[in-house]
């Protein structure tokens, strides 16, 4: 098959035994990779009602049609199970160079089943497949763990690892590759833990075969080029996301003290040109990129080294828990990154806490004897620690906002910033419509990755509720997802400006199947689909509630900065969803009509 490996390496960690399979040509066609070959498997392999966190889950890393080829940004690998966070989907994804080896290897997917009866570590090395004892390294941190892969294994293996946080089960703890990427969301790392896998080392060195391989360069040289011409190139390379973090506060975006208010009075020290000037060493790149976003900073302060912090950290640890050093942020960022833990929800989890406690929701009694304040980094390191061991506060904290606000009860849901169980990432979105929406129908959770709608807020009216927001986030719901199962990022095109017109001639030259851009826009279409019936199927009376915003986003207006004053109304928070439903074709609670899953060929699954 052109522009794959041509297997699926199946491993049962309950009997240690490994093999491969072919790749089925219908998977190929009607899900392309990545993300598509997550979600179907997961649909189709795990059975219904499965323990999260026990044997009967599994993991799925999946690589995609680009990944391993000269095509920019194509160095994505997506990781999907069913979410320890949630109950639902999980569907992360993480870049660095885990997915170009995987298929040098001959592999488009690795499928895990079981659980271990003691820690182990997968070892892919082409054909030669092996699961070997990982006691040296069970207890260590995920960049330690890394470190000590490659010096006993060699340089060339891509490592993917948990830390201690995926080891003690924590529901948001993450999968870590490449001394800093991170397959951040839905609890993917503790899955890996309950399996007792404490990692997996790749090595491949076989080619990927091309139908056409002059078009594939001419085109590929071609999309290279619009990527050096764009005249956002320079700004990307010098700042990355953190560069984001000065213009969130200019429009009232950037998440304060726990969602209060969208605008930091301490956002100077963590822009990205301070970042810049204060702590970054050198850029860093995932494969094939042109536009490297990754920063490798050096915290003197903190005598660590870390990739980051990316703007996603430095919102939640920085305005959300109102730290205002860069290198007090980038320790945090540290910290989570050895503990393995995702930096949203655990920014997310502290900030609650500590509004919490600011309320007289909880007291001494239930934190251990600390005072939580905003602004106090020891505070914020402590509390990283317990989440990760589950233990003092963490323990409650390590299992979400979601379930932390039930324990707590006395009004502690009011200030719990999720969705699904999922904590928000880092956009302030009361008056952000469309960008709210896409929160509230991510197929994982609250997470922006999915549809990133709130510059289309800005162009159409911060204010207007009307059909074309809807339309803008399930347009955005398709594209954005589409780069997930090409194994390509989709900066290029976000930051770059790189015409979304490239893809469907590559994708023909590297595979031999012609495809119209609009028929890969069905497969991401149908792949939406496929996650919204697994929520159904494994979520009890899942439905409508299950997309509303946090109580905050109603209950009062924001506190403070550009978007002041700002709130959404309850009944405006329906129409969204009154018009979204109507126009993906579902029902009035969030179903797919059988003509949708007609359409979509869902109907025989």
């Amino acid at each position: 098959m052109f522009g794959y490996g041509g297997r699926i390496l199946r491993v049962d960690l309950t009997s240690g035994r490994a093999w491969a399979e072919p790749l089925p040509h219908e998977l190929a066609r009607d899900y392309l990779g990545g993300r598509g070959f997550g979600a179907y498997l997961l649909y189709r392999e795990v059975p219904q009602g499965a323990d999260p966190m026990g044997a009967d889950n599994r993991l799925y890393i999946s690589a995609g049609p680009l990944s391993g080829l000269l095509v920019p940004g194509a160095g994505k690998c997506d990781i999907a199970c069913k979410s320890p966070l949630t109950g639902g989907y999980a569907g992360a994804n993480v870049g660095g160079l885990l997915a170009a080896e995987l298929k040098y290897a001959g592999y488009d997917a690795i499928a895990i089943q079981g659980a271990a009866a003691k820690p182990v570590y997968l070892l892919i090395d082409d054909d030669r497949v092996e699961l070997r004892d990982a006691m040296p390294f069970w207890g260590q941190g995920s960049l330690s763990a890394e470190q000590a892969l490659k010096t006993a294994l060699g340089e060339e293996f891509q490592i993917a690892t948990i830390g201690p946080a995926g080891e003690a089960g924590v529901p948001y703890a993450c999968i870590s590759h490449d001394f800093g990427r991170q397959a951040g969301r839905g609890g993917v790392g503790a899955v890996m833990g309950a399996k007792r896998l404490k990692a997996i080392a790749v090595r491949g060195t076989r080619s990927i075969p091309v139908a056409d391989p002059a078009r594939y360069r001419e085109l590929a040289r071609a999309m290279y080029a619009a990527c050096k011409a764009s005249p956002g190139l320079e700004a990307w390379q010098k700042y990355g996301t953190a560069g984001v973090v000065t213009w969130a506060n200019e429009i009232g975006a950037f998440p304060t003290r726990n969602f209060g208010s969208g605008f930091f009075e301490g956002h100077p020290s963590l822009s990205g040109q301070t970042m810049r000037e204060a702590i970054v060493v050198t850029d860093k790149a995932c494969f094939g990129c042109p536009s490297p976003c990754g920063k490798y900073s050096h915290s003197t302060k903190h005598g660590v080294y870390v990739e980051g912090p990316e703007y996603e950290t430095s919102a939640l640890f920085g305005g959300n828990c109102a730290l205002s050093d860069i290198e007090d942020v980038a320790y945090a960022n540290y910290l989570c990154d050895q503990l393995g833990l995702d930096t949203i929800s655990a920014g997310n989890a502290i900030a609650f806490a500590i509004e919490c406690f600011q309320r007289g929701i909880i007291g001494l009694q239930e934190t251990g004897g600390l005072e939580l304040r905003f602004g106090d980094p020891g505070i914020v390191y402590t509390l990283l620690g317990q989440i990760a061991a589950r233990q003092g506060l963490g323990a409650v904290l390590a299992r979400g906002v979601r379930h932390a606000a039930a324990v707590w009860g006395h009004d502690a849901a009011a200030y719990a910033i999720e969705i699904k169980g999922m904590e928000m990432s880092g956009y302030e979105s009361r008056h952000a419509p469309a960008m709210l929406l896409a929160y509230m129908t991510c197929d994982v959770g609250a997470h922006h990755n999915r549809a990133w709608a709130i510059t289309y807020d800005i162009a159409a009216g911060r204010d207007a509720v009307t059909p074309d927001k809807a339309a803008k986030v399930i347009e955005l719901q398709h594209v954005r997802p589409l780069f997930d199962s090409l194994g390509a990022c989709r900066l290029q095109w976000v930051e770059l400006s790189l015409d979304l017109g490239h893809y469907a001639p590559i994708i023909e030259a590297i595979t031999g199947v012609k495809r119209t851009w609009q028929e890969l826009l069905t497969i991401s279409e149908r792949a939406w689909n496929l996650t919204r019936l697994y929520w159904l199927r494994e979520v009890p009376g899942f439905g409508r509630a299950w997309d509303a915003p946090p109580e905050r986003v109603w209950r009062e207006p924001v506190a403070g900065g550009p978007t002041a004053g700002a709130q959404m109304a309850r009944e405006d928070i329906e129409r969204l969803l009154d018009m979204y439903y109507e126009q993906r074709g579902w029902d009035s609670d969030g179903r797919p009509t059988p003509a949708k899953l007609a359409q979509l060929g869902l109907d025989r699954l």
